[in-house]
């Protein structure tokens, strides 16, 4: 659900605070667990540490980022991969040709 455009976007004063105490193009990482905040053109070229449940992620923000959350680039969940046999034994010959074809690309030793 956005937000009313009276109160206009939501950046926490404190994400806020720490921003203004540093110089544009310095490398620190700002870690913050406010990922409802919405990137402003403030924030360009810094790299924040958005907090995923687990890790922080750094997100370095580019102009095209503007207008959106810093949540939305930081994600909760990680694929590992859709499993089942049929799957696993895709797999197997995907690296089964693999192997094949870089000996048949390899010379023998000379001796």
């Amino acid at each position: 659900m956005s937000r009313s455009l009276k109160k206009g976007p939501f950046t926490h004063p404190k994400l806020l605070k720490k921003l203004g105490k540093l110089r544009i193009g310095d490398k620190t990482v700002i870690k913050t667990w406010s990922r409802a905040s919405v990137i402003t053109p403030e924030m360009i070229g810094f790299t924040f540490g958005v907090h995923n449940g687990k890790i922080h992620i750094n997100v370095t923000v580019a102009e095209n980022m503007v207008g959106h959350r810093l949540g939305e680039f930081s994600p909760t969940r990680k694929f590992v991969r859709h499993g089942g046999r049929m799957q696993k034994d895709a797999e197997m010959a995907a690296a089964a040709a693999a192997t094949a074809a870089t000996k048949a690309a390899t010379p023998p030793p000379a001796k």
